[in-house]
Order: structure tokens, then C-alpha cells, then sequence
């Protein structure tokens, strides 16, 4: 067991060292550091908050469960974060470009990519056709969590599946 996990750690730094370094380039540096803030919490809970109070009916409600989903979505990864806490890879490897004022806390899961998937669901379960447009923007702010050397891939895959899983849940409990 510890070899699979060796292994799999080692392709998770490859991978990880492909994106942060292999995919750079003058452009994305500015879009990448532009979009990612899109899973920060200005915008998601800005947004959600937004299209609650403001949105008519029923889109009111798709903001009020992205509120729900963000809230409970961000209750595993604060617990997370202090049972498993990961150093993050620009603290932790050598070489890793990040860019202006990195995080210095701990890395697993990405909150970010939590926060983009917790209110991108909501809004896809209500219009599916939105999913050509969302999904790619969600994961486009998982790939700059990496790109900025912040996250590894398991922590922004176990922020998608966090922030997955509470929306679809909410939606769910919402309509039940």
C-alpha cells in the first residue's frame, strides 16, 4: 500500500510540476491570477448574496442554495485543514512560481475550488445548458490554484467533490 501511495504522490507532484511550470506563459499569468479570484470569497459570497436578494423569482432561490452550499461546503475544509494540514507546494518544493503575496496556510482542500463548485451546481442543476459555460470556468480556477503554486491536484479535486457534493445536496434537501 505504501508503494501505491508513493507512486501516486510522485505522479501528483509531476503533474503538479507540469502545470506550475511547463504551461507558463506571459498571458495566462494574467488570466490565471485574474480568474482565480473568482472562488475567493468576494465574489462567491458577493454573487450569491446577490442573486438572493436581488434576482427575480426563481433565481432568488438558486442564490440563496449557492449561500447554503458555500456555508456548509466550507465546514469539511476548515475541519480538514486543521486534522491534515499540507503544506502548500510553494512552501514545500523547491522552484514553484507563484506569484504576489501566497498563502502561507494550509493547502488541502482548496477553498477556492470548494467555493466555485459550491455556487457553479446550484445554477447548473436549475439550467443545464449553463453547464457548457460553468464547468469550464470551474475548472479553470482549479487549474490556477495550481498554476499559482498554491494547491496540488488532490487538494483541488477534493474541493470540487466538497463543493459538489453541498450543492447537489442542498438543491436536493431544498426541493425535498
Amino acid at each position: 500500500m505504501t508503494r501505491v501511495i508513493a507512486w501516486l504522490g510522485h505522479r501528483e507532484r509531476q503533474l503538479f510540476f507540469w502545470i506550475n511550470h511547463r504551461l507558463h506563459h506571459r498571458f495566462l499569468n494574467i488570466i490565471l491570477y485574474t480568474l482565480t479570484h473568482l472562488g475567493g470569497a468576494t465574489f462567491t459570497i458577493t454573487f450569491s448574496v446577490l442573486l438572493a436578494l436581488f434576482a427575480p423569482t426563481p433565481w432568488d432561490t438558486v442564490g440563496w442554495q449557492c449561500l447554503v452550499a458555500l456555508t456548509v461546503s466550507h465546514i469539511p475544509v476548515a475541519l480538514i485543514k486543521k486534522v491534515y494540514p499540507r503544506i502548500r507546494p510553494h512552501l514545500a518544493l523547491p522552484n514553484i512560481r507563484t506569484f504576489k503575496k501566497p498563502l502561507i496556510d494550509h493547502s488541502f482542500p482548496s477553498g477556492h475550488t470548494t467555493a466555485i463548485f459550491s455556487i457553479a451546481v446550484p445554477i447548473i442543476m436549475m439550467v443545464p445548458m449553463l453547464a457548457w459555460l460553468l464547468l469550464p470556468i470551474t475548472g479553470i480556477v482549479a487549474l490556477s490554484r495550481m498554476y499559482l503554486g498554491l494547491h496540488y491536484p488532490s487538494d483541488c479535486l477534493v474541493g470540487a467533490i466538497l463543493g459538489t457534493s453541498a450543492a447537489v445536496g442542498t438543491v436536493l434537501l431544498w426541493q425535498g
